[in-house]
């Protein structure tokens, strides 16, 4: 028996196993890689990352920046991962997939009282005896699953569509038609930009719309999330709108000094720089369409995919009101119910492994008879765990990190209007405050 059932070893599930482990509560860690795999896994290792290999920006001015800051604060194994698997990308914290998966799995894997088994959970009933269930299966969790925890939520899961970019590899990009650089020249040329012409950028519009998609399963009648609209979808909303969108010039400037008309920019994305992906391109383009209408890409004419960008459908819960601050499901006991990861209704790599810390952090203390530990407002990881448990409109949605929904009050009491020194301010206030916390709570 163990104290803990985790199911799932994606961020959430390794972040909050990784806690309890450490408090010296046992665990046992489900997942179904690779006696079977989604339609987006391929890799078997821990942690997989399957859109993009970014984790989006590093500096706490950025909310994102400040909320993996707040994360290693906490010990988190996924931001120590993501530093040791860094890739050049600007000023974005962008890592090696496979090299960031081993690591998790190596760390996850040093715990002797962490016990990963290799198996599909398909209902709860058939896990053993223990003190809690944390279901961190992702918004690819199985049908079967998918279904049994639809039926205890008592509310019907929402669904949207998610979508990668494809990737290609360096040797096969064309440099004489490309330039390295970085927006504004900030940071090393660490993106390699393949410039359009006006005449180049419409004739790739036309064709990107008129393009042949591949068939999803319910595509027309399910949510597509803004976060990773295919591209060709946003091309249809008007002919200029990948141009103020992922395809934005602005902050380049051609090796002659001419202002290009798009940009399409690649992203490292392993450690060795063999491989890059089309930034921003995610789609559900026909593999065959994929080759002919990105071909059409300055820079792209003969290049070689390593992965073509594929479709693929994200569960989450509606959270608010099913589950608390402390990422446990209301009113479940014997055992208790806690959910983390992106099934919970936050959206991004890193949103997903905070909230198997707070989960992890709040399975413990239940499983000791502590009570919840719910982080400040004022910090982004309380913030998102407010947001899943207590947004008040009708349409919930994924939300990432970002200060709109963190309380900044401090930084506005001080009577702070820049922008940037206000954000500087809230995130500095943020840090202090979780540092309190941490002691009081002695997390």
């Amino acid at each position: 028996m163990s104290d803990v059932c985790v199911i799932g070893a994606g961020l959430a599930g390794c972040e909050a196993a990784v806690r309890l482990a450490a408090k010296s509560l046992s665990v046992s860690l489900y997942e179904m890689k690779p006696v079977r795999f989604s339609r987006a896994h391929k890799n078997p290792g821990l942690a997989e990352l399957v859109c993009s290999n970014s984790l989006k920006a590093a500096n706490i001015e950025n909310a994102s920046g400040l909320l993996k800051e707040e994360m290693r604060m906490l010990g988190s194994v996924c931001v120590e991962a993501a530093y040791k698997s860094r890739v050049p990308a600007g000023q974005a914290l962008a890592v090696d997939r496979d090299i960031f998966s081993k690591t998790v799995t190596e760390k996850v894997t040093s715990f002797g009282n962490i016990k990963i088994i290799r198996e599909e959970v398909g209902s709860l009933s058939e896990l053993p005896d223990c003190g809690a269930v944390i279901i961190a299966t992702g918004p690819l969790t199985s049908e079967k699953l998918a279904e049994e925890i639809a039926s205890l939520t008592g509310k019907e899961g929402l669904r949207f569509f998610d979508a990668a970019a494809p990737i290609v590899y360096a040797e096969s990009v064309d440099a004489g038609k490309t330039f390295r650089a970085a927006r504004y020249g900030k940071g090393t040329a660490d993106y390699i930009n393949c410039p359009m012409t006006r005449d180049e950028y419409y004739a790739f519009y036309e064709a990107l719309v008129s393009a042949e998609t591949a068939d999803v399963e319910e595509f027309d009648s399910l949510h597509l999330y803004e976060g990773c609209m295919p591209v060709e979808e946003m091309a249809k909303r008007g002919r200029d709108t990948l141009k103020f969108g992922p395809l934005k010039p602005v902050g380049l400037t051609n090796p002659d000094g001419t202002r290009p008309y798009a940009v399409v920019q690649l992203r490292q994305d392993d450690a060795e720089g063999t491989l890059y992906n089309i930034v921003g391109f995610q789609t559900r383009l026909k593999f065959s369409e994929q080759r002919r209408v990105f071909g059409m890409i300055p820079g792209l004419e003969n290049a070689e995919y390593a992965r073509y960008g594929v479709m693929h459908r994200n569960t989450y819960i509606r959270s608010p009101g099913l589950l608390g601050a402390d990422y446990r499901m209301k009113g479940t006991a014997d055992p208790a119910v806690f959910f983390a990861g992106q099934i919970t209704g936050v959206e991004g790599y890193m949103e997903s492994a905070s909230s198997g810390i707070v989960a992890g952090v709040n399975c413990g203390r239940y499983l000791k008879g502590e009570e919840p530990a719910v982080f400040p407002l004022s910090t982004v990881i309380g913030a998102l765990a407010n947001y899943v448990a207590n947004y008040g409109g009708k349409d919930f949605q994924p939300m990432g990190a970002n200060f709109g929904i963190v309380d900044s009050s401090a930084a506005l009491g001080a009577g702070i209007r820049d922008k940037t020194a206000r954000k500087r301010f809230a995130a500095e206030n943020s840090l202090k405050v979780l540092g309190e916390f941490i002691k009081e709570n002695n997390i």
